[in-house]
């Protein structure tokens, strides 16, 4: 996987539940790492056919292994096209240099 490849900038996100002055919780973001990824939607081709166990999964993402930060499904990526909640993380071939993510994407509420 080149540089090449990789053009989309992609947040990873941690949310964490955070007091405000008047004692309310309220959820806010924290930034973890910015990174390149090569993004890839849900299409109709043979590969994505062979992923129907994950079939909620409208995105795949690959980025480097980031040294010290273990990438969960309780994280989230935010990247121009909107924010995705992950479904799955595998290390590609077992090598420890690539992650690829499997990522549902957030529908807002609001009509």
């Amino acid at each position: 996987m080149g540089l090449g490849k990789m053009k989309t900038f992609v947040d990873i996100i941690s949310v964490k539940p955070v007091k405000d002055s008047e004692g309310f919780t309220e959820k806010d973001d924290v930034i973890l790492a910015s990174v390149r990824a090569y993004k890839e939607d849900r299409h109709g081709s043979e590969k994505w056919a062979n992923r129907a166990a994950f079939s909620q999964a409208s995105a795949l993402f690959r980025f480097r292994k980031i040294p010290n930060l273990e990438v969960t499904t309780d994280l989230v990526l935010v990247c121009s096209d909107g924010r995705y909640n992950i479904i799955s993380v595998e290390d590609v071939k077992g090598r420890g240099m690539y992650i690829e993510v499997l990522a549902e994407k957030v529908k807002s509420s609001k009509a």
